[in-house]
């Protein structure tokens, strides 16, 4: 048998991975004092009424190499073999502590970086689970075709605001502010593991028309892998719009389109009414 493991950072909530037969351990999460296991004790709506409620910038802080043997120990007593799909390695040190854990499994676990995050990271976690589900491949052949496949994930993300960017140390005060009275909308995505600004936008309408550029001009969705679209906070009236404006992209394409919302990982970054969009390029 084999087991997928995932880490909190692809936005799956405890409730969706445990009907889904999906192992997951959470990023723990601090607001001040307070800490909770992102996705587990903290939902993904009470994080975001907490981080607009909040004038601090929540701390989140890797799984630990412990944390990893214990999650392996236990998916492998019955002779499974586990696939770890995990937040990419550039932003975060859970992806080491896996790997340093799976040494103690050899040949048993293999380690993935996704070298992505939030959506991205989903998408792969959904190809994964098909593979296994699939049961044509081996453990090891799942995790090759992984790694052969996530240089093709593309995420891109409107935000609404720079706030959250400028609180977390990520853009100037002064370049925050401007992009705040000038209705600027950023549009970023992950590229080699890190998050990029890719360019901006005046106001909501020009954003969305901006990022189905960007879609096309990564050379179209693959609408045979996963493919998925999120929005950050409490209302779903951005990600609704987005979606009239990318009507062209889909319609012809596919009669669902599969939609979440984002967790605190990449959350605290974004802030509230941001839309992102993940897929494998063609």
């Amino acid at each position: 048998m084999i087991r997928l493991l995932v880490d909190s950072a692809c936005d799956l909530e405890a409730e969706e991975a445990k009907a889904r037969g999906i192992a997951l351990l959470p990023l723990y999460i601090r607001f001040g004092d307070e800490e909770f296991q992102d996705g587990v004790t903290l939902s993904h709506r009470a994080f975001f009424e907490k981080l607009i409620e909040t004038d601090e910038i929540p701390k989140t802080s890797q799984i630990s190499e412990y944390r990893f043997t214990e999650a392996f120990e236990d998916l492998t007593k019955d002779g499974s073999e586990v696939i770890a799909v995990v937040l990419s390695s550039k932003l975060s040190g859970t992806c080491q502590s896996a790997v340093k854990a799976a040494k103690k499994f050899e040949g048993k676990v293999f380690v993935v970086d996704s070298m992505n995050a939030c959506l991205g990271e989903r998408i792969l976690v959904e190809y994964a689970a098909r593979l296994i589900e699939e049961g044509k491949l081996s453990a090891r052949e799942i995790a090759a075709e992984l790694e052969n496949k996530k240089g093709k994930i593309k995420l891109l993300a409107l935000l609404d605001t720079l706030k959250y960017l400028r609180k977390g140390g990520r853009i100037s005060s002064v370049t925050a502010i401007a992009g705040e009275m000038l209705s600027i909308k950023p549009v970023i995505t992950v590229s080699d593991g890190e998050p990029k600004l890719i360019g901006k936008a005046m106001g909501s309408k020009k954003g969305n028309n901006l990022l189905n550029r960007l879609v096309e001009e990564c050379g179209g969705i693959d609408f045979s892998m996963p493919y998925t679209l999120a929005y950050s906070g409490l209302s779903e009236e951005y990600l609704l719009k987005y979606l009239h404006d990318s009507e062209h992209l889909w319609k012809e394409h596919t009669e669902h389109i599969p939609y979440y919302l984002i967790g605190s990982t990449i959350g605290t970054h974004i802030g509230p009414n941001a839309i992102a969009v993940a897929f494998f390029s063609k």
